[in-house]
């Protein structure tokens, strides 16, 4: 975070945040909005379509744990009509720049949109790294504070869309029909989709997942009941899990005969490797969209197609 401070306190001591000159953006009068993470973004830009210029603040690709935002970012942070965040640990450098400078437009944080759950260890499961910022060591079942991926149950996500289109209609009151009407339209492809999570998981025999990687998928977990074991909790930074965490994972799947060990996007599934090579079984990426590539982002990925992708991956490797 060292170049953030040395970012913000330049900005701050030199008074250049009211001098410098905004980033550029369209002319024709189209609200200017800022999102932190690929799920506002897609969002975002599916209810103000035409009428709202979206700008993806977390580039492509990136890890937003260890993000460290540039000056220009606080400028969009600042001067942008509406300003979408997460409002959970992972981008808790938004909280710095919102606390040092005040945003000219309205924001919204999607963890406001819909119910919280808690986030969990579970049996396996590493728990929290030393140091993590929570009043003691959680055990297993213990609480670990809210988990703040929220996006990933489909009916979270149309929710969002929905207040996002509110959000927008509410600064711009004269094109708030257009807006609504676009969020619901998203909204309802979002719909569609979860009915068929639903329908898939119907007909599913055995709905456990092993994952050997991080699992940010709790709110995906509560609305399909699916049982899951993972090496990491959702916004875990450790990478090595024990010896012991690796042996409990490989039993699992042998003992239950469970045909796939998953990772997530941008993971180098080492340790998913290891245990489905040690088990005799496949692996197979679920992606939590959380942020996509730079060649998904130019090939037009949205939050349907990636949700698409995971289906298509449940069917075949479930």
């Amino acid at each position: 975070m060292k170049r953030f401070w040395c970012c913000l306190g330049a900005l701050l001591a030199l008074g250049l945040l009211a001098g410098c000159s905004r980033p550029p953006e369209s002319d024709d009068g189209r609200l200017h909005v800022v999102a932190t993470v690929f799920p506002a973004y897609d969002f975002a830009r599916s209810a103000g379509g035409e009428l709202a210029d979206v700008e993806l603040l977390l580039p492509p690709g990136a890890e937003s744990h260890s993000y460290e935002p540039t000056p220009a970012d606080i400028l969009s942070v600042q001067e942008c009509d509406l300003f979408l965040y997460l409002g959970g640990e992972s981008d808790a450098w938004v909280d710095t720049i919102l606390e040092s400078v005040e945003p000219e437009g309205a924001v919204l944080r999607m963890v406001d949109c819909v119910p919280l759950l808690e986030e969990e260890t579970v049996e396996g499961m590493e728990s929290y790294e030393a140091g993590h910022d929570h009043d003691h060591d959680h055990g297993l079942g213990e609480v670990v504070g809210y988990d703040e991926h929220v996006w990933t149950a489909p009916r979270n996500a149309a929710a969002i869309t929905r207040a996002i289109g509110e959000a927008l209609g509410e600064i711009d009151p004269a094109n708030a029909g257009a807006y609504a009407a676009n969020a619901e339209a998203y909204a309802s492809q979002i719909d569609e989709l979860d009915q068929r999570f639903a329908d898939f998981f119907a007909g599913a025999g055995d709905r456990t997942m092993v994952f050997g990687d991080r699992f940010p998928l709790r709110y995906f977990a509560e609305e399909f009941d699916i049982d899951y074991y993972a090496a990491f909790p959702g916004c875990s930074t450790q990478t090595e899990p024990s010896a012991a965490t690796i042996a409990f994972l490989t039993d699992k799947v042998r003992q239950e005969g469970i045909p796939t060990v998953w990772y997530i996007e941008f993971s180098n599934h080492l340790v998913a490797d290891s245990i489905a090579e040690a088990a005799g079984v496949e692996t197979a990426m679920f992606h939590t969209c959380h942020n996509v590539s730079p060649d998904d982002l130019a090939a037009g990925a949205t939050y349907v197609s990636l949700m698409e992708g995971n289906l298509e991956e449940l069917r075949e490797h479930l």
